[in-house]
């Protein structure tokens, strides 16, 4: 039975929930495998919205069983807020699994996180300051702090004070702040270990042996291919893969396993944070997209940077995720538009890219190659088949696909469940 991995096509905020939420009735396991609570998907369930940061969306999928995976790093006081505020709208939440080798974040990386951004100045990440970076640093440096480690006090102390030792020296001496107390960390984290405990599982056997058994499997990447550490606009990226390949190290089941990728993409484009943008908007036409979008974060409340759609990054994206799916979102948005422009290429110092340019310098400077496509006025948020939208709105969801790459399966026309069209079928086991 297929596995299925679902990732943001361009710089995040794309609608991953919103498509994980369309399959739910379909999969059987939920998986996030990367990032922490520094990224929000909004799911809208009739009148209700739901707004997730650190879970999977799966979670609002009755009969589905969510796992957060080992490569996933947890705040535990964030977790526990969005358990109980589902818990107290009525969604049940006793499936959730939480992997014993995923990484924790304790008090003192978030510390170290708005000290650091606040230290760059105008040479800043734009990070959410919510310590992703700093914990993802402790794993790589073997110094962190993983979920098995809160049922063992003498190892949790050890590795605590491990952490601390270098840390201290830097946040005394560098930034001028307080020690952080080894005590403090160690009876917060310990606090947590009898509630999370029945969640803790071994999550990459749990989900071989589903696999094994028949069940479908719906991997969801947090933040998006442009901000993968590896692949995206580095530096200014998350601290984890957010790319297909994520999907493999992030949970433990081989990528032979895998079926179909799945990247979802705005019919525009936004960006939240610091770095380049090429098709970025400063006019009236970035402020209509912002507000008719709504492009504000779920997870900061930060307006979003908006622009129109890139089709060189999605072609970027179908390659390093080896996309067979694309879900295109929030085409209603356009609505109204006499002309809605499409970048097809970069010009970089007079020289034309059609692929996106491996060196930094060159993609800061892209200016983007538009080609304009006729709009429409027509309302769609009531079509529910692509042969209902209006025909200049079905031509540049055509035009987007031949653009980028990869068929296009399915496009959004509003924010809620039922209002998307499906054109082929997303779940699909491997030719």
């Amino acid at each position: 039975m297929p596995a299925v991995v679902l990732v943001g096509a361009q710089w995040g905020d794309e609608g991953k929930g919103k498509a994980t939420d369309l399959l739910g009735d379909r999969v059987d396991y939920v998986v996030k495998f990367n990032g922490g609570n520094n990224a929000g998907h909004t799911v809208v369930i009739g009148d209700e919205k739901y707004a997730l940061h650190l879970l999977p969306s799966g979670i609002l999928s009755p009969g589905v069983t969510p796992v957060i995976a080992n490569g996933v790093v947890v705040d535990i006081d964030v977790l526990f807020e969005e358990l109980d505020a589902l818990e107290a709208r009525g969604v049940d939440t006793s499936k959730l699994m939480v992997s014993s080798g995923a990484h924790v974040i304790a008090s003192y990386h978030r510390t170290v996180d708005k000290v650091t951004e606040r230290f760059l100045g105008k040479r800043r990440i734009g990070t959410t300051g919510r310590g992703i970076g700093p914990a993802y640093a402790d794993k790589i440096n073997r110094v962190g702090i993983r979920v098995a480690d809160l049922f063992d006090p003498k190892i949790l102390r050890e590795k605590v004070e491990g952490a601390l030792d270098q840390k201290n020296h830097l946040l005394v001496k560098v930034y001028n702040r307080r020690a952080v107390e080894v005590d403090e960390v160690v009876d917060e984290l310990l606090g947590h270990a009898e509630r999370l405990k029945p969640m803790v599982a071994d999550t990459g056997l749990a989900l071989n042996q589903a696999l094994d058994a028949g069940h479908n499997v719906l991997f969801e990447g947090g933040q998006a291919t442009m901000l993968d550490v590896d692949h995206g606009t580095y530096p200014f990226v998350t601290s984890s893969n957010a790319t297909a390949g994520g999907a493999v190290t992030g949970s433990g089941v081989g990528p032979t396993r895998i079926d179909s990728i799945i990247g979802v993409i705005k019919a525009y484009t936004t960006r939240v944070g610091e770095g380049p943008f090429p098709t970025e908007l400063f006019d009236a036409d970035g402020e209509y997209l912002l507000k008719t979008g709504g492009e504000y974060g779920v997870t900061t409340g930060r307006a979003r940077r908006c622009g129109w759609y890139d089709a060189v990054i999605a072609r970027y994206s179908a390659r390093v995720n080896g996309l067979t799916d694309l879900v295109v979102t929030k085409l209603d948005v356009l609505t109204g538009m006499e002309k809605v422009p499409v970048c097809v290429a970069y010009d970089v110092d007079g020289v034309r890219y059609d692929e996106m340019p491996d060196d930094q310098s060159a993609f800061h400077h892209a200016k983007p190659i538009y080609e304009e496509l006729p709009g429409w006025w027509e309302d769609i948020s009531q079509c529910r088949s692509f042969d209902e939208l209006p025909a200049n709105a079905q031509a540049y969801v055509r035009a987007l696909e031949e653009m980028s790459g990869c068929r296009i399966s399915a496009v959004g026309v509003g924010p809620r469940r039922d209002e998307i069209i499906p054109i082929h079928d997303l779940i699909h086991a491997r030719a």
